[in-house]
């Protein structure tokens, strides 16, 4: 690749960018504009260029698998030496490294959660908190300790920035004092003292700053308004007075103030650096115009600087639709069946996701939601390549790739594995038998891909090590039930926003403007995940029969006339835009059953299809399975070729609306069941 062929496919604002190849530099990009096309293709202009050698680069950001994108991006052009870490890999790096040389000694061990030490503390103090009060405290320990404040000064710093203590401010103290001796006691280090040491050892030891200043001297850090104090102080230390440094942020997604964020950095990096060359990315490339102008009118009156209206460069899509209902169990059944609906239209159900403030919503839709037949995925919960079903997979497949003869078929062994440890045919009705169903799912679905792509089964555990140390799971065939927190940097082709009222969103606690303002801009961030289809909603009675006491969101005025409308009406035509249930096609009753959906009748009634077809595709099944060496299933249930020997479908879109049909069995069978379809319907005309 020549170094003006990586520029080609940038639009004008992403080109400029990636041509200012000398810090300071400031991108300001609004979502879905393309921040990581424009800063990879930037690094790997100047490495190409010889601005920069590519082991000179540190590019930095927030998530493990955000740096592992950056990584495989940097690969694909051509820049694969660069370093690409979120802060507290690339200071543990370097932390662990010079430990022996300044320090002596073998490096302290990395603790994942504070909530182990804070029950030793509250032992050693004669105290007693419960576990989720104790979740609680650990937050404010993780503020205090970015915001560099000490546990003399924590009550009154607490006080100052308005933050409410699970436990009384003093206790808090005492119980953050004693974590603290506990940890420095047994030679242990948390995230937070990571970054705090390793700028220690730089500032007290000036071989070490040297040493890594002459390897580090181009830095690029992502999502800069969620930098908080102790990432800067240790990017500050990195720099040494330099300047060659490019952040790229967004100031309406600043969602973690209570962290300890603060967007300030990135609102006043031109104060900063008088220097600054500032580039504003305003083209939105992932959201229809329909999306675009409910999330820029959602910003209309937010009190943030830069607010940075977005331009829509998708064709037009659907209108966002807003429902009220009269209890959240309405709500969450009307969102099901709206999800229903998409789905038989031919959305995957891993292209959707329900979003709501707090985690304690989620209730609703995954009881909806099993009743529904639907798979789901609950996001924020345990890491996928950390649930005990993956972990227990992984260690067999381990074992299974060592003693692999040549010739082995890779889904075939894989399935087999899988069944093993509960991967079945059809997936079971609900609750943690389905979660550990869908993980066993996706990894088999992952096999499938990479052995179309030739793949064997070393390769494959080699695919699932790499991804497990990037955090990158796989999909997950289910919508998706997650925070607007935990949703941030995703996005789907429909995106539901639940729960939109007074006291929700915003949160009841949220009291000052700024308090506010962040909450409107979680709603931001929330209509900003949705590709194409969004549904905003929203409940006036906590149960059914309940007091109907609740308003829609203060941040929905304005936005639709048909809102302010429902506020006072809940009039229940409306509510029946969102989707409507499904109904047998033969008998008109209301389909509960995952199987009698995917056929749109009850299994009672006669079915209406085109037996020839059938014994067709079931003969068409068979070879294929002999020929792949899969289980006939893997290739399509009998309830699936039923469907399709039913609906008789002319098109690929006929197809995928089937439910069990998705993209990858599309591509890989969906011509030879259309052309079954056809060559048996004129067999037929003909007969």
């Amino acid at each position: 690749m020549r170094p003006d062929d990586i520029l080609a496919a940038l639009d004008p604002e992403q080109r400029e960018v990636a041509e200012a190849v000398r810090g300071p530099v400031c991108v300001l990009a609004g979502a879905g504009t393309g921040k990581t096309r424009a800063i990879t293709h930037r690094i790997a202009h100047a490495v190409r260029n010889g601005v920069v050698d590519a082991q000179g680069v540190l590019a930095v950001t927030f998530t493990t698998r955000a740096a592992g994108e950056l990584r495989q991006r940097l690969r694909q052009l051509g820049a694969p030496g660069v370093q690409a870490r979120t802060f507290h890999a690339a200071a543990l790096r370097q932390l662990t490294y010079f430990w022996p040389r300044v320090i002596g000694g073998d490096p302290p061990r990395v603790i994942e959660s504070k909530l182990p030490l804070l029950v030793d503390a509250c032992r050693s103090l004669r105290k007693n908190h419960e576990r989720s009060e104790l979740r609680d405290i650990a937050s404010e320990i993780e503020w205090a300790k970015v915001t560099q404040i000490g546990p003399e000064d924590y009550a009154e710093a607490a006080k100052k920035a308005g933050r409410t203590s699970p436990v009384p401010a003093e206790e808090v103290s005492r119980l953050y004092e004693m974590y603290e001796t506990l940890r420095r006691d047994r030679h242990l280090v948390d995230f937070e003292t990571i970054l705090e040491l390793t700028a220690a050892v730089m500032t007290e030891h000036r071989e070490v700053a040297g040493e890594i200043r002459r390897q580090y001297r181009y830095f690029v850090v992502d999502e800069y308004q969620d930098v908080n104090p102790l990432q800067k102080l240790l990017l500050d230390t990195w720099l040494g007075g330099r300047d060659d440094l490019c952040v790229v942020g967004d100031p309406n997604q600043t969602i973690y103030s209570f962290t300890g964020a603060t967007p300030r950095y990135l609102t006043g990096f031109s104060v900063e650096y008088p220097n600054a060359t500032v580039i504003k990315l305003v083209r939105d490339y992932r959201s229809t115009p329909q999306v675009v102008s409910l999330a820029n009118r959602v910003l209309d009156r937010a009190r943030t600087p830069h607010k940075l209206a977005l331009i829509a460069q998708r064709p037009d899509g659907p209108e966002p639709v807003f429902a009220e209902y009269d209890d959240e169990t309405a709500e969450a059944e009307g969102v099901a069946r709206a999800v229903r609906k998409l789905v038989t239209g031919g959305v995957p159900t891993r292209e959707i996701a329900v979003l709501f403030r707090v985690n304690a919503q989620s209730e609703a839709y995954e009881q909806a939601f099993s009743k529904a037949g639907l798979p789901y995925v609950l996001r924020g919960a345990d890491r996928f390549f950390e649930r005990p079903e993956v972990r227990q997979a992984v260690v067999l497949l381990r074992g299974a790739a060592r003693s692999a003869e040549p010739g082995d078929t890779l889904a075939l062994t894989v399935h087999h594995i899988l069944s093993g440890i509960g991967l079945t045919p059809e997936p079971p009705g609900g609750g943690k038998a389905r979660e550990k169903w869908e993980s066993l799912k996706a990894l088999a679905d992952l096999a499938e891909d990479l052995a179309a792509a030739g793949a064997d089964l070393p390769a494959f555990v080699a695919e699932l090590e790499r991804r497990a140390s990037e955090q990158h799971a796989p999909p997950v065939e289910g919508v998706t039930l997650a925070s607007l927190h935990a949703a941030k940097g995703l996005e789907w082709d429909a995106v539901f926003l639940v729960g939109v009222t007074e006291g929700m969103l915003p949160i009841i606690y949220a009291e000052t403007p700024e308090q506010i303002e962040e909450e409107r801009r979680l709603l931001y961030v929330g209509v900003t995940r949705a590709r194409a289809h969004l549904g905003v909603s929203w409940a006036l009675a906590r149960s059914p029969g309940g007091r109907r006491s609740r308003k829609p969101s203060r941040f929905l005025d304005g936005l639709t006339g048909r809102a302010t409308q429902r506020s006072r009406t809940p009039a229940a035509a409306d509510r029946r835009v969102v989707a409507a249930p499904i109904s047998c096609r033969v008998c008109g009753k209301t389909l509960m059953a995952a199987a009698e959906q995917k056929l749109g009748r009850c299994a009672a009634c006669p079915a209406d299809y085109d037996e020839a077809l059938l014994e067709a595709l079931k003969a068409w099944r068979t070879g294929v399975s002999k020929k792949e060496k899969l289980p006939q299933w893997a290739v399509f249930t009998d309830v699936t070729l039923q469907a399709i020997a039913e609906r008789a479908p002319v098109s690929e879109q006929d197809l995928l609306a089937i439910a069990g049909i998705g993209r990858v069995k599309l591509e890989r069978y969906g011509e030879a069941v259309l052309e079954l379809c056809r060559s048996t319907a004129h067999h037929t005309e003909g007969a």
